[in-house]
């Protein structure tokens, strides 16, 4: 039997140092297993218990590190039945530590409130940093990084996903949204729709085998999906936030608008000149509706 309270590294099996009391919120790899963290070793081989979203992932990290200890899945579907047994765990002075599937926990995963209500009962919450998809495909996307949101996943409806990208329109942050790969070409066409043609990158699978960065504007990149059949893997996309320095002269728009609107719908020239003058949908679209009923009321 294997010792407890240890941790397979390199070949050698080396003891944790005991933890405080508290709940720990470790990140773990998001593909390469490789990129855990000595800290986040010892301190999920020195808890009294992992809670995790599913244990079969979690599994396989722990095996590989020579881990035993206790897994408990902890997700949407049975966090409000089991948060009680863990905050009392923790007041009777247990070390817990929280993972997810991969990456870092409660971003875009179940576990806040959780965090709240150690919180609120005065006990300690240690993060144990690491692995952040978010971060990573920033770190490699070449947008600007001054200033960044991360949006998490789009809703899973058409008409709440246009009204989410439009609350983001006006944003100057460099926008990151976790997308899965099925959906990625209609989430590319729709924020082209909300957003204007606009600088972006997507980064799929990160650390993984077949890694993948592609960088170019929304359509360009909507285009290369369109050709790549059964496209899997998880994606961070990385969309350039609304230029800071746009100063459009209303004259100028409306003439672009007026001859868009003499071949096109309200629709596409709205489309059409947001791209060219680098504004968004948003700030063209209901100047198009203007001038296209001035135009049927004058016909």
């Amino acid at each position: 039997m294997q010792q407890k309270n240890a941790y397979l590294l390199e070949g050698q099996r080396l003891s944790a140092p005991p933890l405080a009391p508290g709940l720990y919120i470790v990140a773990t790899p998001i593909g390469n297993l490789a990129d855990i963290t000595v800290r986040a070793l010892q301190t999920l081989a020195a808890a009294d218990m992992i809670l995790c979203e599913d244990t079969r992932v979690s599994r396989k990290l722990l095996q590989k590190y020579g881990i035993e200890t206790p897994l408990k899945p902890y997700h949407d579907h049975n966090a409000e039945r089991v948060r009680p047994d863990i905050v009392a765990k923790l007041q009777a002075g247990g070390a817990v530590a929280q993972i997810s599937d991969a990456g870092t926990p409660l971003v875009s995963d179940p576990g806040f409130k959780l965090v709240r209500d150690a919180a609120a009962a005065g006990l300690t919450v240690t993060p144990i940093p690491g692995a952040s998809a978010a971060l990573a495909g920033l770190a490699v996307a070449g947008l600007p990084s001054d200033r960044f949101l991360f949006a998490g996943f789009p809703p899973a409806k058409k008409g709440q996903r246009g009204r989410y990208f439009q609350e983001l329109a006006a944003s100057t942050a460099t926008l990151i949204f976790f997308v899965s790969a099925q959906k990625l070409g209609t989430v590319l066409a729709e924020l082209t729709d909300c957003l204007g043609n606009r600088d972006a990158v997507i980064a799929r699978e990160l650390t993984k085998m077949h890694e993948e960065v592609l960088r170019g504007d929304l359509v360009t990149l909507e285009g290369a999906i369109s050709e790549r059949a059964n496209l899997k893997g998880e994606v961070t996309l990385l969309v350039a936030g609304a230029d800071r320095h746009v100063d459009v002269e209303p004259k100028a728009l409306d003439e672009l608008l007026a001859a868009a609107l003499e071949e096109q719908s309200v629709r596409d020239a709205a489309r059409s000149v947001s791209e060219q003058l680098g504004l968004t949908r948003q700030q063209v679209y209901p100047r198009a509706l203007e001038i296209a009923k001035a135009r049927r009321q004058g016909g």
